[in-house]
């Protein structure tokens, strides 16, 4: 059921410590997870292992029976819980990130948490984000951060300064907004896009994602592709450096823009975005010079999609050479390169369009606009940039607000479809009701017309008689039970509907969904 009961919460610990009787010796304790007369178990031998291991699971249900009404009313949420460039410094994200080849790992030990149900975890340079079904929103809540607090060795109290947590709809906005680049430093980047299909062939690869955040993630992967294709919000920059880029490639051969030869001099603030914006658009390869190493190292542990060769600046000038694309964004009060450096530099080949660029993103500037008078150079300083922002910026507000709406298609697909998750035990539980029914009454009918009185052929026809009365009888309540948005009936008088049907068939369903949540619990913390 989508939206399972947090009655979990009352045995989960329970099922954690039946786990321990069964691995630990040699003491196990049952019953939250604290101390109570009567249920410390000696684990001697490994009999006494597993009995103290089934009588642990017995107390979780037992509990479950006595506490389940009075959680009945909470259920389970979506959540996600994370940071990211908008909310946390780059050393804190550090400390959080985790490498994609241990995300099985990370989720394995998010799911064996008592309140969590399902996992998957995000991790770029620019976010760390856990996804997670909650049985219970606070505890849930409470568990990932202390997760995340034991990871990092950052303070929990620390932590929760630069965390955002949001539940059920507004997390799945956020991942379909994350999808489409709308969270992004550079509207509607198409890395995250990748990152996030990422995240879905992980958890097919390991079988670890669980039934609603697989769909969830893969109804954003739907989403992000929609809004770039129906929107083209990745065309135009918003930013300086952005337009540095895009201007650049702008002015290359198309054919030529990948394998064009990248200069960077200075690797501050706005060199480092420059770096961003060109792994953005597939570069491979970019020369940094700079005064020093270590900004360069900074960046090279960052941004991991891109070779970056460092080269010191006293080889600025070699460095301009071998390059076709000069970017400058240094703090140099004086010009770093006249009209005079530009003649001496070697011609570009014809296959780039025989022109050296450069790109001054630097004030005071870089690079003197004489050399545009030079034949083979040609330079575009700030002043240049801003037209090309501006434009494009309007242009992007304008693409993000029809990106929402087509979100907001998305959102209602995903919620329609776990909506009618609330259903399926109803619709199971009587199905099986009836046929119980029909199979006890065909008996009855078969044994008063005698086995010998029929032969397979009539047999047969009976059976179906009884099987399509039954069917017909359903149709009308099934039908009543349906949530899936394909009708003008509401949620609310669906759960009605399947409140009802349970009443009158006394079905029982949703204690019946969490005792089995609540048995799978038990029986994965003991494996």
């Amino acid at each position: 059921m989508a939206g399972a009961t947090s009655a979990t919460a009352a045995f989960a610990a329970a099922a954690a410590a039946s786990a321990k009787a069964h691995a630990a010796c040699p003491w196990a304790v049952a019953a939250g997870g604290r101390r109570r007369s009567g249920v410390v178990v000696r684990c001697d031998a490994g009999g006494d292992a597993q009995a103290a291991s089934k009588a642990a699971s017995i107390t979780a249900l037992e509990q479950f029976k006595i506490s389940a009404d009075r959680y009945m009313k909470e259920k389970s949420s979506i959540a996600v819980i994370g940071l990211s460039v908008h909310t946390a410094p780059v050393d804190m994200r550090e400390k959080l990130a985790v490498a994609e080849e241990l995300w099985p790992r990370a989720i394995a030990e998010l799911t064996s948490l008592n309140h969590i149900e399902e996992a998957a975890v995000l991790s770029t340079c620019n976010r760390m984000e856990i996804y997670v079904v909650a049985l219970s929103w606070n505890r849930g809540i409470r568990e990932v951060v202390d997760w995340m607090s034991k990871k990092s060795g950052i303070p929990a109290s620390e932590l929760r300064e630069h965390l955002f947590m949001l539940r059920d709809s507004d997390a799945t906005r956020h991942l379909f907004e994350v999808s489409a680049g709308l969270d992004s430093l550079v509207l509607g980047e198409g890395q995250i896009l990748a990152q996030v299909k990422q995240v879905v062939r992980n958890g097919q690869n390991s079988g670890g994602l669980g039934k609603n955040i697989d769909r969830m993630f893969k109804d954003a992967i739907t989403a992000g592709k929609r809004v770039r294709c129906e929107t083209n919000i990745s065309a135009g920059a918003v930013s300086v450096s952005s337009a540095a880029v895009e201007l650049a490639m702008m002015k290359l051969p198309k054919s030529e823009c990948l394998s064009a030869r990248m200069l960077l001099i200075g690797a501050g603030k706005m060199g480092k975005l420059v770096v961003k914006h060109l792994i953005a658009k597939g570069c491979k390869k970019v020369v940094v010079v700079n005064r020093s190493v270590e900004r360069v190292d900074a960046i090279r542990e960052e941004m991991k999609d891109i070779e970056i060769v460092y080269r010191p600046l006293t080889e600025m000038y070699e460095a301009a050479a071998d390059a076709d694309v000069v970017f400058t964004s240094t703090a140099s009060e004086s010009l770093l390169f006249t009209k005079e450096h530009a003649e001496a530099l070697p011609p570009i080949s014809l296959a780039m369009g025989g022109v050296r660029l450069f790109v001054d993103i630097s004030v005071p500037r870089n690079v003197g606009a004489c050399l545009s008078e030079v034949e083979h150079a040609r330079v575009y300083n700030v002043d240049d940039l801003k037209e090309v922002v501006e434009a494009n910026k309007e242009d992007r507000v304008r693409k993000a607000m029809e990106a929402q709406a087509i979100i907001t298609q998305e959102l209602k697909r995903f919620e329609a479809w776990r909506d009618s998750l609330e259903t399926v035990p109803t619709i199971k539980k009587l199905r099986s009701y009836a046929d119980r029914i029909r199979a006890s009454e065909l008996e009855k009918c078969m044994q008063k017309i005698g086995e010998d009185n029929l032969n397979k052929k009539m047999r047969r026809s009976i059976e179906e008689l009884s099987t399509g009365i039954v069917n017909k009888l359903l149709h009308g309540p099934l039908q009543h039970l349906r949530c899936d948005g394909s009708d003008s009936r509401t949620l609310e008088e669906t759960l009605e509907n399947m409140h009802a049907l349970n009443r009158m068939f006394n079905l029982d369903t949703e204690k019946a969904v969490l005792e089995q949540k609540i048995k799978a619990k038990v029986e994965k913390t003991q494996s």
